[in-house]
């Protein structure tokens, strides 16, 4: 059995804090490229272009990438074979957030209460994802959201009825309803099936897959295709000024769910799809 220790995963959860917001991954760099040599909107392109030389300098300058260096989102993997020493690895991972944010000079924008809307200072508390899975390792994905992107997702339970053509429906109009706020070019992440929190959470694991990457289940990569298409039709744009590029991907995971509902959740992401890992 491995032995990994709370204070490893607090160094590697400060550093991943840190070059997720400052290195933009190179997936989304392409789709930049890409989009650009095909968008028809001059200000559209030209946006492009702006987005891709601010990735640039944020990653020769250390800087963030955008000012709302987001909401620390940790997704953890951890073997069955992995034995963890030297602390609680909740409060590990929420000490490498508070060390990177701290060491990274990134904006803390969390508040301690929802209601009562003191910031914590630290970015602090962060939300973690865990999975128990085979092996001797941890692996740990770092994923800042920023809070335009999150305030626009949505979630619907939809009567199964309403079949595909009802969750087609509902993934555009969200995007149509979030217009520029969002800060488009956009990553649109869904989640179907499973229960409500099962199709949110579903919708921002969709999120960290790779731009361009094609989903390995044909229905699910040909529905993407066809949402990528109707969703650029909106002509919303980069940054909401007008074009065909505004979103970048679509990217869609599934769950077994109830005879009885069929949920439906759509988590955008800004332009900044921001999101580092390492293996422990």
């Amino acid at each position: 059995m491995k032995t990994i220790t709370c204070q490893e995963i607090i160094d590697a959860v400060a550093k991943l804090c840190i070059e997720a917001c400052h290195h933009l991954g190179d997936d989304v760099l392409k789709a930049f490229e890409d989009a650009a040599a095909k968008e028809t909107a001059q200000g559209g392109k030209e946006i492009l272009k702006l987005l891709t030389e601010n990735a640039r300098i944020a990653k020769e300058d250390n800087i963030p990438i955008c000012q709302d260096t987001g909401f620390a989102v940790v997704f953890l993997e951890i073997g069955q074979q992995v034995k963890i020493e030297g602390g609680d690895i909740n409060q590990a991972i929420n000490e490498g957030v508070r060390l990177g944010y701290k060491k990274g000079y990134l904006r803390k924008s969390i508040v301690g209460h929802p209601l009562n809307r003191v910031n914590t200072g630290d970015n602090t508390p962060c939300v973690i994802h865990t999975t128990m899975v085979p092996g001797e390792n941890i692996k740990i994905t770092v994923a800042p959201k920023g809070g335009g992107s999150e305030n626009m997702s949505a979630l619907k339970m939809l009567k199964p009825a309403e079949g595909v053509e009802g969750v087609k429906e509902f993934i555009i109009n969200t995007v149509k309803n979030a217009g520029p706020n969002p800060c488009p070019p956009l990553i649109v992440g869904v989640g179907i099936g499973g229960t409500m929190e099962k199709a949110a959470i579903m919708a921002k694991e969709a999120l960290l897959r790779d731009i361009g990457s094609v989903n390995p289940q044909r229905d699910l990569a040909q529905l993407e295709d066809e949402l990528l298409e109707e969703i650029n039709k909106l002509g919303i744009g980069p940054q909401g000024l007008g074009g065909r590029t505004t979103a970048l991907a679509v990217h869609i995971k599934t769950f077994g769910t109830h005879i009885a509902s069929l949920p439906v959740a759509v988590n955008l992401n800004c332009h900044a799809s921001r999101h580092k890992s390492v293996l422990l």
